[in-house]
């Protein structure tokens, strides 16, 4: 179990915002619609109500500061080796023992590559925040997979959905070498892709479809940090806040994705007539 007692920097992007606009505490306070001595405080104490969070952010997002992303230009600038994660209320701390068993390769802490990648499994939720931390792979066991068909099989066997193959000895072989892993990485699956890869292990398209289908997605990889000795190498950095507008755009361009997979999908099917089903590869 690792602390996690970083939180915004919201008293310096305030600071960003008033040299970006040149402008004074009063007339930010004016355009933020928060009060003057409600200001004052944050500027002095560096914390905020949830609320108060929202306005500032909110003013700043519409008016085109991209805060959280340039954020991360920068970090990766500084500290180059840098994951996300996206959480729905926010940490204290983090344990593997705490994890679900049904994600994507079971228990474990989960990140991703970029800020985006985290905003987006999490716009769903009103109080929900991106953490950034630095990272470091050394001494650990690392068990990496494509977007492929280990792959796909190692999330369908996580989310439950192998049936009667669960205990084939392609899938167990899979299953071993993760359980062996301090580190598992991998391209991201979010819900709309365990769809298609659950259309696969039902028997309604066949691998080359699912696969191809699946390729359109391009989330980037996901880092799942599977033992207690993993999360030693984790250092928290920064919380960043997701105000309304924004957690609103990312879900658009989510939908946006949604009909691209669809489409991919569809094409797929006409494409590979002839791949193999998942009766014939694990027969």
């Amino acid at each position: 179990m690792i602390k996690v007692a970083c939180d915004y920097n919201i008293k310096e992007d305030i600071g960003f915002i008033l040299e970006s606009e040149k402008i004074n505490n009063i007339e930010f306070a004016e355009r933020a619609k928060v009060s003057r001595t409600t200001l004052e405080g944050i500027v002095k104490k560096g914390i905020a109500r949830d609320d108060v969070c929202e306005k500032i952010y909110a003013y700043a997002y519409n008016n085109k500061y991209r805060i959280n992303s340039v954020k991360e230009e920068l970090i990766k600038e500084k500290y180059r080796d840098v994951l996300f994660h996206g959480s729905k209320k926010g940490l204290s701390e983090i344990s593997i023992s705490d994890s679900r068993e049904n994600c994507d390769f079971g228990k474990g802490f989960y990140l991703g590559e970029t800020y985006n990648q985290a905003l987006s499994f999490v716009c769903e939720k009103e109080k929900s925040c991106v953490y950034s931390f630095r990272y470091s792979l050394l001494d650990l066991k690392i068990k990496k997979f494509e977007c492929d068909l280990e792959w796909m099989l190692a999330i369908c066997y996580y989310r439950g959905t192998l049936g009667e193959y669960v205990s084939n000895s392609m899938v167990r072989e899979i299953v071993n070498e993760i359980e062996k892993a301090d580190i598992v990485i991998a391209p991201i699956a979010d819900n709309k892709m365990f769809y298609i890869m659950a259309q696969f292990t039902e028997g309604e398209i066949n691998a080359d479809v699912a696969l191809h289908s699946l390729s359109a997605s391009k989330l980037g990889r996901q880092f799942i940090f599977k033992t207690e000795k993993a999360l030693q190498n984790l250092v928290p950095i920064e919380k960043y806040y997701l105000s309304v507008p924004e957690r609103k755009d990312c879900r658009k361009v989510l939908n946006e994705r949604s009909y691209e997979i669809d489409t991919k999908l569809k094409l797929a099917k006409r494409e590979f007539k002839t791949g193999l089903y998942i009766e014939e590869i694990l027969k």
